[in-house]
């Protein structure tokens, strides 16, 4: 039998556990500090053994994964490395930075197993075990960063491990992942959150800021409202790729300084369709570090019952419908009224009904 030891069963690890639970010759067991916690992985159906020994969940284990937060990564490597781990144990984690956690494994030297650094591209605004779902990773990418000294043949144990998720698995080395997150993740939260405490500011002496802010702003801006205490640990931990990034962000708003000073209007009509013919071409579809929205805007009528009607067509339709909203503020929000979904076939069935009964949905 096959022992897999999952730290921390939350969103990542509890979704990882339900794609290994049941598989012929797999058993999964969950490790945490809190015995509330380890009683709810069982509860809930997600491991098949759950403990709060952390010797008891790796000694034996063929793979651990490491699903805690950045900033406790190097601690449980450590640990794991005073452990009795079986020989050919690959021990691997779900952080959003590589390149510290490979540098602790380097360190350390966790005899007889092998680390090999991992990196699920996948999540939901919610967290936590209950959140978690056996198809968060599916078409999702998911990058290991093993060493140039690991053996082919151990990277081969965890990708046929992995396939399990319905991931598309991708290697690649710790330095280079940090850098192409950063600048695809890290950086646009980092963006987000420092516009909105700009807004935020302005709001203090005119709350008129707030009340406009409700309807393209708040969409664009919706990763400032990410975990605080999970994005310390990310940005610390992976500052020196930040601070150059910031540096190159810092010139490219210097450079619409520039251009609204001089009134270059031919330089920044170029910079937004520059901007928006390689938009165009990112793929769609494809879920990534930034979550996903299941979202469209609908033209309705101000009539007595209209959102009641819509809410109805889509329930006799057996469409699941997440949120729907009443916008105010329509600059850049080409709706009236904005409707969330829990997955894309829902929000393409949804658009499907809506125009069938005449209605015009917009993106």
């Amino acid at each position: 039998m096959k022992k897999i030891a999952i730290f921390g069963v939350g969103l990542i690890g509890g979704s990882l556990a339900l794609c290994f639970k049941g598989k012929p010759g797999i058993t999964v067991v969950g490790h945490s500090i809190r015995e509330s916690s380890a009683a709810k992985y069982l509860e809930r159906g997600v491991v098949d053994h759950a403990t709060t020994s952390m010797r008891e969940a790796a000694e034996g284990a063929d793979f651990i994964f490491l699903c805690v937060p950045v900033g406790n990564l190097a601690p449980y490597v450590r640990e794991l490395s005073s452990m009795n781990l079986k020989p050919g144990c690959i021990v691997t984690d779900v952080g959003s930075t590589k390149a510290s956690v490979a540098e602790s494994a380097r360190e350390v030297r966790l005899e007889g197993a092998t680390f090999i650094g991992g990196h699920p591209m996948a999540g939901k605004e919610q967290s936590g075990v209950e959140a978690a779902s056996i198809y968060l990773f599916e078409n999702a990418f998911y990058v290991i960063t093993p060493d140039t000294d690991v053996p082919q043949q151990e990277v081969d144990k965890l990708i046929d491990l992995l396939k399990y998720t319905k991931a598309h698995i991708i290697q690649a080395d710790p330095e280079k992942h940090d850098q192409i997150v950063g600048a695809i993740s890290h950086l646009p939260h980092i963006i987000a959150v420092a516009l909105v405490n700009q807004i935020r500011h302005y709001s203090n002496e005119d709350e008129l800021y707030c009340v406009l802010a409700a309807g393209g702003f708040r969409d664009i801006t919706r990763i400032a409202s990410s975990d605080p205490v999970v994005w310390r640990d990310i940005l610390v931990d992976n500052r020196n790729v930040l601070l150059n990034l910031l540096k190159d962000w810092n010139e490219g708003t210097s450079s619409f300084i520039r251009m609204l000073e001089e009134k270059d209007a031919e330089g920044i009509e170029e910079a937004f369709k520059e901007a928006g013919q390689f938009r165009n071409q990112l793929p769609e579809r494809r879920k990534g570090m930034i979550h996903s929205i299941y979202e469209c805007y609908v033209d309705v009528p101000d009539h007595p019952g209209i959102i009641g009607r819509v809410a109805t067509e889509l329930g006799n339709s057996a469409i699941n419908l997440s949120n729907i909203q009443i916008i105010e503020s329509r600059e850049d929000v080409p709706g009236v009224l904005r409707l969330s979904f829990r997955t894309q076939e829902d929000l393409d069935r949804a658009v499907a009904k809506l125009e069938q009964i005449g209605y015009s949905v917009h993106f």
